[in-house]
Parts: C-alpha cells; sequence; structure tokens
C-alpha cells in the first residue's frame, strides 16, 4: 500500500479515470456493434457518424491510439460501402 500523500492521491486519481475511460470504450465498442449488425445503408450512415465521432474523442483523449481509431473508422467505412 502507498505511504505518501500523493501516491495515496494517485490510487485515488486513477482508479476514478479507469471507470470513466472504461464507461467511454464501453459506450463506443456498443455503437459500433449497433453500425456492424445494420442491413441498411440508410440505417447504419448515421450510426457511422456517431462512431466515428466517439473514436476521435478516444483518441484525442488517449484511451485508445490514433491509428487504432483511424483502422476502426475505416473498416467500418468498408463495410457500410458493401451494404445495399
Amino acid at each position: 500500500m502507498a505511504n505518501h500523500k500523493s501516491a495515496i492521491k494517485r490510487i485515488r486519481s486513477g482508479a476514478t479515470k479507469r471507470l470513466r475511460n472504461r464507461y467511454q470504450m464501453k459506450s463506443t465498442r456498443t455503437v459500433l456493434k449497433l453500425v456492424r449488425t445494420s442491413k441498411t445503408k440508410i440505417e447504419a450512415s448515421p450510426l457511422f457518424l456517431k462512431a466515428s465521432s466517439m473514436l476521435d474523442k478516444l483518441a484525442k483523449r488517449g484511451i485508445i491510439h490514433k491509428n487504432n481509431a483511424s483502422n476502426k473508422k475505416s473498416k467500418l467505412a468498408k463495410l457500410i460501402a458493401k451494404l445495399a
């Protein structure tokens, strides 16, 4: 266990940040899943815009790497292009 005040505070703040990051990552994964399970372009397009925005925010905040966000958006765009 940490003995210094600053170390104890870092443990508390780290736990708070971890919970916030988990929540944001989970909600993004849910939207990604909705995009992947969409049957038509009309249904998937607004979801794709929301998903790409969420991925950009995750990358900006350092939760995921910017290349990871870019790769996920690219794969979603290719998937949507195949839809009728």
